[in-house]
């Protein structure tokens, strides 16, 4: 396999993708056949092990790679009749305009500033966050599909929470179209296989009601604070972080 070229408009997971995609639709790599693992790949495509976890995530969402636990990734035995149903205009199959990695790290940019304008704005009701925060207190089985949907709906619906305390019609947009992105099936599957891991609901918990706690009490200097802290986590755990190339 080539490397991957670097580009100004495409995220690298992406290219990482589409070149994949590319692999299979040429023969080199056939339906059934096991994937080389994610330090591996890195090392041929000469990128970093996160954009190929992501890639393989988002070729997963679209049942192009199977993965086996404690055994690898496969080829779908059905990936080249997938590959033929395009979208019309020659392209294989639709690559979203943004990756889980992208989103936090717009979030990290963003969020800890949005947390700090909240904190500093006129005193707020607190009956937003806390009603979020009892929603994610009662959806605390990361086991049950349904729970996980009500903690990932309230977690999306709490971050928009501080853009709108903040009272600035713009950084609630932003808000908004984050909270968009992680609905997006190559996020939540991220998510989940974060959550499984026992005691990261309980945490993750902990950290809101941090943030909350300083924002309504007008902490702005804590509420950046908790909130770097949170996403930092959060790249952690959903293994986002590594961005660099592979040594």
């Amino acid at each position: 396999m080539a490397s991957i070229a670097t580009s100004p408009i495409r995220q690298r997971y992406e290219q990482i993708a589409d070149h994949l995609v590319e692999e299979i639709a040429a023969g080199r790599l056939l339906p059934g056949e096991r994937l080389p693992g994610e330090r591996e790949l890195a090392q041929r495509l000469n990128v970093g092990r996160a954009s190929v976890r992501e890639a393989l995530g988002y070729l997963q969402v679209q049942e192009l790679v199977l993965t086996r636990p404690a055994s690898g990734s496969y080829v779908a035995e059905d990936a080249l009749a997938r590959l033929g149903r395009n979208d019309g205009d020659g392209r294989r199959g639709p690559i979203p305009d943004a990756g889980p990695a992208a989103v936090l790290e717009a979030r990290a940019i963003t969020e800890p500033s949005v947390a700090h304008v909240a904190a500093t704005a006129a005193p707020h009701p607190r009956e937003g966050l806390s009603r979020l925060i009892d929603v994610m207190h009662a959806s605390m089985d990361p086991g049950d599909a349904e729970q996980r949907r009500r903690w990932s709906d309230a977690d999306r619906m709490f971050h928009r929470e501080i853009a709108v305390l903040g009272g600035n019609p713009v950084l609630v947009a932003m808000a908004d179209q984050i909270a968009r992105t992680m609905d997006e099936p190559l996020w939540r599957r991220l998510r989940d296989e974060s959550l499984t891991v026992p005691g990261r609901t309980e945490l993750f918990l902990a950290e809101h009601r941090l943030i909350a706690a300083s924002i309504l009490e007008g902490d702005a200097d804590a509420a950046r604070t908790h909130v770097c802290q949170h996403i930092h986590r959060a790249r952690r755990y959903m293994a986002l972080e590594d961005n660099q190339e592979p040594t």
